[in-house]
């Protein structure tokens, strides 16, 4: 049998410093041909050490296979579904990623003079046309850098419309239960308070719960459509018009809309502005903190609010940046927003085209609703009826056993999954919330489905062992709460 020492070194959970051997190193220098310089004559007192750092001391090859190692116990799409709901994981095609790495395009410097930027601002400006085009609205601005930031120019845009007329007065924004739940701090942001309207028992927003909070204050409201309960806000048409009769404008919050894309196009309909998460629909990256991307699309009434700079086609059909508009709420972001971004969106939109951005609706959809017949048995489903983009399932039916919905989703862990959104919406009790989107295939849903048949059939005979997961990951379960208020940033021997 090995000895202990061994068993540490060959781990998984080994840490590079116990790797360490004293005079190791994965570089070899040639001795110095200069005399040694003092520290002190180079440094202030105050920067020199007196002691070594105390770095590990290890061979090229022990560095390599400790990234690499470290990096297989993070789950990412290319490895595994990500069915998070709401901050939808989808997997990207690669060819986006290989657009935005075009050396003609990453090499730009946002300085360059504008007739340098040329192919730049085309494809700003294009993309701009194809999301007007998807959306109804009349221009879409790129500055935001991600969908909490367009919610924060979507409330600018609509406070800078009522201060344009005067009407100083309208201070408040009606909030759903079932909203993304930046909407509020977003709101607040802005000034305005925030009202908050119950869901219908079917899940739906009631008119009536509208109509009876509407008043002279009123600003606007704010829907998440398709909303986190996973469903298509069906009073949609009448609520626009009353919000409108009332004197206030319809924010649309369109983090959901690969569920709606080539169906149902929100300008149409009466809405005034709304965000697109590019990563969600359009195939840029999400997670990381970012770079991200969150457009913001308008009706014409909001158009002279629009942030600066814009991207103007001149009759010569060459373009350039217009800093010229008196109504502006000004810059939201340096430059012009995540560039690369808009080129990976671009490029994924021009590859499927129209017919191929309504089927990934189509299938985003499909999958969701074949998941959530596939597991109506298994866990409670508190709204079974139809779904859009994702299945809000909860651990009620569960309750006797002790096993929780972290239970659930520590246990998936385990089978190579990583958990679905939890404890969110919070009208539901227990909620996950699983997304598969339109880039998993019937297989993978099933082999998720298969996982968490399994779970379930062990939290009814042997509790214990889904209360204890996961058991199979390079990390065991932590005291998260503890984690987030105490983290320990480095290895102490």
């Amino acid at each position: 049998m090995s000895s202990p020492e061994t068993r540490a070194l060959l781990s998984e959970e080994a840490p590079i410093f116990v790797q360490s051997s004293a005079g190791r190193s994965g570089a070899t220098l040639p001795a110095m041909d200069v005399p040694a310089a003092d520290p002190a004559a180079l440094w202030p007192a105050e920067l020199v050490r007196d002691e070594r750092p105390g770095l590990p001391e290890v061979s090229e090859p022990e560095v390599v296979r400790h990234y690499t190692r470290a990096s297989l116990w993070n789950h990412h799409i290319d490895k595994g579904m990500y069915p998070l709901g709401s901050c939808t994981m989808k997997y990207n095609p690669k060819s986006a990623d290989a657009a935005a790495g075009i050396a003609s395009l990453n090499a730009l410097h946002p300085y360059q003079p504008e007739e340098q930027l040329q192919g730049a601002l085309e494809l700003m400006w294009r993309l701009e046309q194809l999301l007007c085009g998807v959306s109804g609205f009349e221009r879409v601005t790129l500055q935001p850098a991600a969908g909490a930031h367009g919610e924060l120019c979507g409330l600018m845009l609509i406070r800078a419309y009522h201060l344009s007329r005067g009407d100083t007065g309208r201070t408040k924004v009606l909030i759903p239960d079932t909203a993304h739940g930046t909407n509020p701090a977003s709101c607040s942001l802005n000034g305005f308070s925030t009202v908050q309207l119950e869901t219908g028992a079917d899940g739906v927003l009631p008119v009536q719960a509208v109509a009876e909070a509407l008043d002279d204050q009123t600003a606007g409201i704010m829907l998440t459509n398709p909303s986190t309960l996973g469903l298509f806000e069906t009073h949609i048409g009448e609520i626009v018009q009353r919000v409108h009769d009332a004197g206030g404008l319809v924010y649309m919050d369109g983090a959901n809309l690969n569920a709606l894309m080539g169906k149902f196009r929100p300008g149409d309909h009466g809405v005034d502005v709304m965000h697109f998460n590019l990563h969600k629909t359009f195939a840029t990256p999400h997670g990381g903190g970012g770079p991200g991307a969150g457009p913001v699309g308008v009706g014409a009434s909001l158009v002279p609010f629009l942030p600066t700079p814009t991207v103007e086609r001149r009759e010569d059909g060459t373009f350039h940046l217009d800093y010229d508009r008196p109504g502006t709420v000004g810059r939201l972001r340096s430059f012009y927003g995540n560039f690369g971004m808009h080129v990976r969106a671009y490029a994924f939109m021009r590859e499927l085209g129209a017919s191929g951005l309504t089927e990934a609706t189509e299938m985003a959809v499909l999958n969701a609703n074949y998941l959530r017949r596939r597991i109506e048995g298994l866990l409670h489903i508190p709204y079974p009826g139809v779904c859009m983009h994702e299945v809000v399932a909860s651990d009620r039916d569960l309750k006797e056993t002790g096993v929780t919905t972290l239970d659930i989703s520590k246990r998936l862990m385990d089978y190579g999954f990583h958990p679905p959104t939890m404890y969110f919406p919070l009208v539901v009790p227990g909620a996950l919330m699983i997304e598969p989107t339109e880039s998993e295939s019937v297989e993978t849903i099933d082999c998720f489905v298969g996982a968490l048949e399994e779970i379930v059939r062990d939290a009814k005979e042997d509790p214990e062992l889904i209360k204890g997961a996961p058991h199979a990951t390079g990390v065991r379960r932590m005291d998260e709460a503890s984690a987030a208020r105490k983290p320990v940033l480095r290895w102490t021997p």
